[in-house]
């Protein structure tokens, strides 16, 4: 090691603003020091001074020596050529990190096996009224074209109908791919006919999110900057579904690069309410679903993007484990949060549509083979499902009646709160600022107002901060195994922000309707169950919907007056 003190010759000088990226990349430049430095004095050149950096320790809580600045300063500025170097690099959307997050590392390799079958047994008569048929839940829908009481051209015509009656009112729709859809039906209705039935899902219609690609269309991520955007790549989930004999109607709409329910073509309506939003991101997913324009859709979520739409537009959804459903061919924003779920009129439905979409395709790195069964095989009465105290005396609690009902054993139980949960959602904002970091770069804005303070912030994230976040993330996920160690799920709990750092699944489906000036509206339930525990949990979710009606009921829909 050399002990001449006699300074380095300093590199060529970065800008102020590279100055604090380069600091954040090093995992010094926190916030607070650099605006200690953004204070100094803009020199009449580019170089930063060692008087600057001087000034900022103490914020920092740094104390260096004189030759310690002059040192950090040179690694500044040679770090920062390697930035630049790397710059040059285009990188889509599509490519992954070389680092993969497992929810679960202490259990080993599984395999893709189980069963997946509709409880539904004999098929139910054909609705008089298309109304009524636009609204049956798969399993009813997949009776019928299985009996060829209706076609599934029949099915299609129908909803892209609807689709294009009802958008105008709910601005659900970026894209009706009513071509491909008519060829699939054909398809489809042809296949049945020669006995090659290909499940419950065959001759079904279905909407994809706007962030899932199929070939030919555009995919457009609900973003300006993206809304003439074609991927050609089929994404993982749509291939499945196609395998399945699925007919994809229409791409639906997502708030921009899935934050809310707004999008470049305006906001998406509630069915209940159409002067309410949708809620999102999976906005027009939920709506659409929950209109009957679509026999069921596709939605994803990173922070609630299933869950509060479902919630709000009163559908079922499955958010599940994280990595048991591939995300290839669909927008990243967070490469160790993101999880593509179905939504859908039952949480039968929802087990039917996981049940074709899940496992391992070589394709997304965090995609992974676990069993899955339906329906489940064990006694419902075998099951322990938690409750976390929401203030409400148990007795009192109208959902922990009707597992009574049912059998199950209730357990008490409380959410991990040792470590700051809330503080870690730092790790969604600093690689979403990563995914989308050339949008900062080149002060592209448009419709992307609510994403600027994060995209920005992220930008000065020091990268020791984002690995101890994931630290943290680790001790809270072992904390959440010890949790859930003693239950098989659990119902409620202020959980969005916990089950999507720790990738545990969750269901939501109505469990009641407010009144108000506009008449009902529904709300709802979640349910969080084991990692790669989905059987089981949408073996309760599907229960307590039997037991209730309230999936069933539907809202009525006024044509949007000129």
């Amino acid at each position: 090691m050399s002990t001449d003190p006699s300074p380095a010759p300093l590199a060529p000088e970065p800008s102020r603003r590279e100055l604090f990226q380069t600091l954040a990349a090093l995992g010094i430049g926190s916030v607070v020091f650099q605006r200690a430095l953004a204070a100094q004095p803009s020199p009449p050149t580019r170089t930063i001074t060692l008087e600057m950096v001087k000034q900022a320790e103490w914020i920092a809580g740094l104390q260096l020596s004189e030759a310690d600045r002059r040192t950090l300063v040179n690694s500044l500025n040679q770090q920062h050529r390697g930035f630049r170097e790397m710059r040059k690099v285009a990188l889509e959307n599509s490519v992954p990190v070389a680092l993969t997050f497992d929810p679960a590392p202490w259990l080993p390799p599984g395999k893709r096996e189980g069963q997946v079958e509709s409880t539904e047994k004999a098929a139910p008569q054909k609705p008089k009224a298309s109304e009524d048929l636009a609204f049956l839940p798969v399993t009813e829908l997949a009776a019928l074209v299985r009996t060829r009481q209706v076609s599934s051209v029949e099915l299609t015509r129908l909803s892209l109908e609807r689709l294009q009656k009802y958008d105008p009112l709910l601005h659900c729709v970026v894209t009706l791919t009513e071509k491909l859809a008519l060829q699939q039906a054909d398809r489809a209705d042809r296949e049945i006919a020669a006995g090659r039935y290909r499940g419950p899902l065959h001759g079904i219609p279905w909407g994809a999110k706007d962030l899932i690609a199929y070939p030919g269309y555009p995919t457009t991520w609900g973003a300006a900057p993206f809304k003439e955007q074609q991927l050609d790549v089929k994404a993982t989930v749509a291939r499945k579904l196609e395998d399945a004999g699925a007919v994809l109607v229409a791409k639906l709409t997502l708030g921009a690069l899935a934050m809310g329910d707004r999008w470049f073509g305006g906001q998406t309506r509630n069915p209940w309410n159409p002067k309410r939003g949708s809620s999102g991101s999976s906005a027009g997913s939920a709506s659409a679903t929950a209109a009957g324009l679509v026999g069921f859709a596709l939605g994803s979520e990173t922070l609630g993007s299933i869950v509060s739409p479902c919630r709000e537009c009163g559908t079922s959804g499955l958010r599940p484990t994280f990595g048991r459903v591939s995300r290839f061919g669909c927008m990243t924003l967070s490469w160790s949060m993101d999880k593509i779920g179905p939504l859908a009129r039952s949480l039968e439905d929802c087990a039917l549509i996981f049940g074709a979409i899940h496992g391992w395709d070589g394709l997304d790195p965090s995609a992974v083979d676990r069993p899955f069964s339906w329906p489940m095989q064990r006694d419902l009465r075998t099951l322990k499902v938690g409750y976390v105290d929401n203030g409400v005396s148990a007795k009192e609690r109208k959902e922990l009646q009707v597992l009574r009902d049912l059998g199950v054993k209730l357990v008490p139980i409380k959410l991990p709160q040792k470590y700051p949960v809330g503080a870690l959602r730092t790790i969604l904002t600093t690689e979403a600022a990563a995914v989308f970091d050339e949008l900062t770069r080149k002060g592209i804005t448009e419709s992307l107002e609510a994403w600027l303070p994060s995209f920005r912030s992220g930008q000065f994230v020091p990268a020791v901060e984002y690995l101890r976040a994931n630290r943290v993330r680790s001790l809270v996920m072992q904390e959440m195994a010890e949790v859930m160690s003693t239950v098989d799920l659990y119902v409620e709990g202020d959980d969005l922000t916990l089950t999507n750092l720790t990738g545990h699944p969750s269901i939501v489906l109505p469990a009641g309707f407010h009144k108000d000036g506009s008449g009902e509206r529904p709300y709802a339930i979640t349910f969080t169950g084991q990692l790669y525990g989905e059987t089981e949990l949408l073996a309760v979710g599907h229960a307590f919907q039997q037991a209730t009606d309230f999936h069933l009921k539907r809202p009525k829909l006024p044509l949007e007056k000129k």
